[in-house]
C-alpha cells in the first residue's frame, strides 16, 4: 500500500531515517519471550501492595506491564519494575535474531547518506548493546530509548519521536519512521513525522493504512530495495 508521494519519495537522501527497534531491526524478545518477562514483572509487582487485576495478571507485553505500573504505582515501584525490564532487556539482546534485510537497510541508508536514528520503547542501553555485538552500532547515529520510570513517554506520545528530530536539528517533516505497530503510526503522526508502517504480519496493514501511515510495507527487504534504486540512480 503506497501513500502519496510513495516509498521512493520517503527515503530521499535529504530525509532523516528514524526506526523502531523491535520489529524493523530485530526481534529482541526472540530467545527470552516477552510474556516470559511480563510474568516475571507481575510477580514483582505482587511483591508490592500493588493490587494485580486479572488483565495484569494475563498481560503478555512486559512493556505494558510497566506502563500500568507506571499508571498505578508510586515512583518507588516504577522504579523497581523499569530496573528489572532493563535488566531483563539487556539479557534478551543475547539471544535477539535480526530482523530479514534490517542490516541491508541499515548499511544501504547509511550508504546513501540518509543520518539514521532508532527511536524505541526498549531501553537505549539494549539497544546499544545489540547494535554493538552485531556491529551496527557505525551505522547508527542517535539512539532515543526509553525514559527510565517515565512509562506515559514510550510511544504512542510524540516526545521521544521528537528528541530523535531535535537531535538531528531538522523539522518532523524532514525526517520518516519505520515501525510496527500503532504506537509507531500514532506518534508519528502527532510529532508531524511520514512514517512506513512494517507490517510483519498481515492482518496489520490494514490497520496502519486506517490509522495514517503514508506507505505500508510487509517486509524490510522492500525498503532495501527502494534505497538501492535511490542509490543506483
Amino acid at each position: 500500500m503506497t501513500g502519496p508521494g510513495g516509498l521512493a519519495n520517503l527515503l530521499a537522501p535529504s530525509r532523516r531515517l528514524l526506526l523502531d527497534f523491535d520489529g524493523p531491526v530485530c526481534s529482541i524478545f526472540a530467545g527470552y519471550p516477552a510474556p516470559t518477562i511480563a510474568n516475571e514483572l507481575v510477580s514483582l509487582v505482587r511483591q508490592t501492595p500493588l493490587v494485580v487485576p486479572e488483565s495484569l495478571a494475563e498481560e503478555s507485553d512486559p512493556l505494558e506491564v510497566l506502563r500500568w505500573v507506571g499508571a498505578n504505582g508510586t515512583p518507588s515501584e516504577v522504579r523497581t519494575v523499569e530496573e528489572a525490564l532493563c535488566a531483563a532487556e539487556m539479557q534478551a539482546v543475547e539471544s535477539a535474531e535480526e530482523t530479514p534485510f534490517a542490516r541491508e537497510v541499515l548499511v544501504a541508508a547509511f550508504d546513501l547518506g540518509l543520518r539514521i536514528a532508532i527511536v524505541s520503547n526498549n531501553s537505549a542501553a539494549a539497544i546499544y548493546a545489540y547494535l554493538e555485538k552485531r556491529q551496527l552500532d557505525d551505522y547508527v547515529l542517535s539512539i532515543v530509548g526509553r525514559a527510565f520510570a517515565e512509562p506515559d513517554l514510550m510511544k504512542p506520545n510524540p516526545a521521544p519521536i521528537l528528541r530523535a528530530v531535535r537531535s538531528f536539528g531538522v523539522a518532523p517533516a524532514d525526517c520518516v519512521l519505520i515501525g510496527d505497530s500503532i504506537a509507531d503510526i500514532e506518534g508519528a503522526r502527532a510529532a508531524g513525522v511520514p512514517v512506513i508502517g512494517y507490517a510483519n504480519r498481515r492482518h496489520k496493514a490494514t490497520r496502519f493504512a486506517a490509522a495514517g501511515a503514508d506507505v505500508v510495507v510487509t517486509s524490510m527487504e522492500e525498503i532495501m530495495q527502494a534505497l538501492i534504486e535511490r542509490w543506483s540512480s
